[in-house]
């Protein structure tokens, strides 16, 4: 009898510890699984709260600023407090404090790193790419990786109004029936778990002043005080031209699309996205501007970028300007490259022939005697034209 209470009791301690051990392993792949989901995301609003937790009451712990990192340790979806009907997105967040302070931040203040490696790699690609125009925001906007609004899954970050920017290309792209009608404050915030469109707007089909069938998107190219992501997408809708003063007055009946200084180095050209009004700050000078004929017709999505180039020479002497060159209609497409240094400079941009084919034209600047700016346009011997 003794002996078989023994043998019970030392039965149920084995399962007593193969249960602890059980218990342990499980704890050990939770914190693996755990683990594995961490990753690391910077800030990108000006400044953020690290809370104690997510709760309207909840304590602010610590606050970090734009371009802070912090490690992702996890994430809850939660009803936004504002509108029950949508769901907020939180990250649990770990701060690289001297505390290493740990809390929850609004998903929308985070730009989780791997985001961050693929607006990178579209800056990589686009790297030689020179800006073809400034921009600045009239509203604030989201950032997106594509040229797509139909969802929230490409957000990168929400930029603020009179945000400035290099604009290096543009895109159309088809108007889909249901996608956000505006880009504007009433859009959806990134981090939202779900999206849901705004019944009560007024569409595009409803709206007289735009039946377009495209949509004009920006590839805008961004300083590190705006934005952590370098290079992203701008709904066209949302964005101002800043054309400089110093030629903004020289618009006929055409807009312009792109320009150029002729007489600065490269090295200058990445200075507008680190200045506010980007158009009232610049020297009179020497441009190249790409122009388009004004239509109140829809665009199209192989339309031209651009119908006309039109050179400005500057006259220091008498701190003038003068048209240097201006070419007949073309079938222009961008980018346009500056290249050379000082007076022997060129400039390429492509046109589309009379075979139809899309092909690099080169245009070459000299000066006279005098001083005054010569283009010679492609298939011209300088100084002459083709006969």
């Amino acid at each position: 009898m003794e002996i078989r209470e023994r043998m019970r009791n030392r039965g149920r301690s084995s399962l007593l510890a193969t249960q602890s051990l059980l218990l342990a392993s499980l704890l050990l792949a939770g914190c693996s699984t755990l683990a594995s989901r961490s990753n690391t995301g910077v800030v990108v609003s000006r400044n953020a709260q690290i809370r104690s937790s997510t709760a309207v009451v909840a304590a602010d712990l610590l606050e970090v600023n734009r371009g802070d990192v912090v490690d992702i340790l996890d994430s809850i979806d939660i009803p936004d407090p504002n509108d029950n009907s949508k769901r907020e997105l939180w990250y649990r967040v770990r701060a690289h404090d001297d505390d290493k302070t740990e809390g929850w931040i609004e998903a929308r203040n985070i730009m989780p790193n791997n985001v961050l490696e693929s607006a990178r790699k579209l800056a990589e690609e686009d790297k030689e790419t020179q800006a073809q125009a400034t921009g600045q925001l009239h509203a604030s906007s989201n950032l997106r990786l594509t040229p797509d609004r139909t969802n929230n899954e490409n957000i990168m970050m929400r930029l603020d109004s009179g945000s400035s920017f290099e604009i290096i290309g543009w895109k159309r792209v088809p108007k889909l029936k249901g996608s956000e009608t505006s880009e504007s404050d009433t859009a959806p915030k990134p981090g939202s778990a779900t999206s849901r469109t705004n019944k009560g707007s007024q569409s595009d089909e409803e709206n007289p002043e735009d039946q377009e069938t495209t949509e004009l998107w920006y590839k805008v190219r961004l300083s590190p005080s705006i934005s952590p992501a370098p290079e992203g997408w701008i709904y066209g809708k949302q964005v101002e031209l800043m054309v400089p003063s110093d030629i903004i007055y020289y618009r006929t009946g055409r807009e312009f699309v792109a320009w150029r200084r002729l007489d600065e180095d490269n090295s200058d050209e990445s200075s507008a996205t680190k200045t506010k009004d980007v158009a009232k700050e610049s020297r009179p000078g020497s441009w190249v501007i790409l122009e388009r004929s004004s239509s109140k017709e829809p665009h199209k999505l192989d339309e031209p970028d651009f119908d006309r180039i039109y050179v400005l020479g500057y006259e220091k002497h008498d701190q003038d300007h003068y048209t240097a060159y201006r070419s007949p209609d073309v079938e222009g497409y961008l980018p346009m490259r500056i290249e050379g240094r000082g007076a022997d400079r060129t400039f390429v941009v492509r046109v589309k022939g009379e075979d139809g084919k899309i092909t690099e034209a080169k245009y070459s600047l000299s000066r006279d005697d005098r001083g005054v700016m010569r283009v010679t346009a492609p298939g011209e011997i300088k100084g002459k034209k083709r006969k």
